[in-house]
């Protein structure tokens, strides 16, 4: 069972969002919800969840504020952005400040099962159909990346297991495909970051689609 945080300010979203996951068939458990992020970031090392759904735009404390709140206590558990298309300035922050990813919305629930299970599993959701979006707004945020000159170059192999951190997939998960053990994925995985000059998967994926790596 997969333990799930659910953080949005609009009381029909966590309802529906829960609701949705009660037909998961006991995949997936909304074990907490917080209507801000001030309350998020009280309960959330409390509760200890498995995956966080954080909104960002939110009365008292933002999504945004929460998720770096946490991240500077190393409290922040694999968070899913919950998202609207025209979000896109705050979702690369949020993505910046330690997210694994976003959903829009009016997700489905295979869609939303899915991706709880993809973060939960150590994965990212950094899709290129709304990554290009994203991206295009990289020139507003200087800062977004610690550089984006192009990186030491990557192996073939590296190139692979990139792409395959870009579909979402956990070191488990590529560790499988590839028929190589799950610690030499990881080496792998910290050599990729080192050369792109970042400090994690979800930021390596987003500077990859930036690079045209992928």
């Amino acid at each position: 069972m997969i333990r799930v945080f659910l953080v949005d300010d609009q009381t029909l979203v966590r309802q529906g969002v829960k609701s949705l996951l009660a037909l998961s068939d006991d995949i997936i458990e909304v074990v907490a919800e917080a209507s801000d992020g001030r309350e998020a970031v009280e309960r959330i090392p409390q509760v200890k969840p498995d995956v966080v759904l954080m909104d960002m735009r939110m009365p008292v404390m933002s999504g945004l504020e929460a998720l770096q709140a946490l991240s500077r206590t190393n409290q922040l558990p694999p968070t899913i952005i919950l998202t609207t298309f025209d979000d896109d300035q705050l979702v690369l922050a949020g993505l910046k400040a330690g997210a694994r990813g976003y959903l829009l919305k009016d997700v489905s629930l295979d869609q939303l099962v899915g991706a709880i299970q993809t973060v939960a599993g150590g994965g990212s959701l950094v899709q290129p159909a709304v990554t290009q979006r994203l991206l295009s707004g990289l020139e507003h945020m200087q800062n977004a990346f610690v550089s984006l000159d192009r990186p030491d170059p990557l192996t073939d192999r590296e190139t692979e297991i990139l792409r395959l951190m870009a579909g979402g997939f956990s070191n488990k998960e590529i560790a499988n495909s590839l028929g190589v053990a799950e610690g030499t994925i990881k080496n792998h995985v910290s050599s990729i970051l080192s050369k792109l000059g970042v400090r994690d998967r979800t930021r390596a994926v987003l500077k990859a689609f930036e690079l045209q790596l992928v």
